[in-house]
């Protein structure tokens, strides 16, 4: 659970790649993830072309730190869920442990983004070309921190209510 207590959205990234084996065990956490019904909606588009990073970059006006980044993930749901109403909530937990998950390896990452805005998801739709039947949900640039930044505290004892 350190990880938890350690990840922090990292925008700048070393001029270096990042090793086959850590993105397969970054996919790996996030297939691990829990899904409504066990529908596993996702499909990852793993992305280290530079052209292609810098029209993502471009796909949002937050998106920018991804055309510096070796790599990125864009986790995409599939139209045929079986319960298409949670596939934003199974997905959201896949990102979570794809961020999880590159702390562990020492990398950094940033959850950017897309759904449900749909000028952000159908520009990324367009840069990898997605078949109809998916949904792009985030975009989440992974490499080497330039600096890594101490998390704050974010525990607020005010917002806790036992019943």
């Amino acid at each position: 659970m350190n990880s938890i207590f350690k990840r922090t959205s990292i925008r700048n990234y070393q001029d270096c790649p990042v090793e086959e084996d850590k993105i397969i065990k970054i996919l790996r956490a996030a297939m691990a993830a829990p899904s409504a019904g066990n529908q596993q909606p996702w499909e990852f588009y793993v992305v280290s072309d530079k052209n292609t990073l810098e029209e993502l970059a471009a796909c949002s006006p937050y998106a920018g730190c991804t055309k510096n980044a070796p790599l990125a993930i864009v986790p995409c749901y599939r139209s045929d869920a079986y319960f298409p109403e949670n596939a934003e909530m199974d997905l959201s937990a896949a990102v979570e442990n794809i961020l999880l998950e590159a702390v562990e390896l020492e990398l950094g990452a940033v959850w950017l983004g897309i759904a449900p805005l749909e000028d952000r998801m159908e520009k990324v739709t367009k840069v990898l070309k997605l078949r109809e039947t998916l949904t792009p949900f985030a975009i989440v640039p992974i490499g080497y921190p330039k600096k890594v930044n101490k998390q704050e505290d974010r525990f607020d004892p005010e917002r806790v209510h036992f019943v």
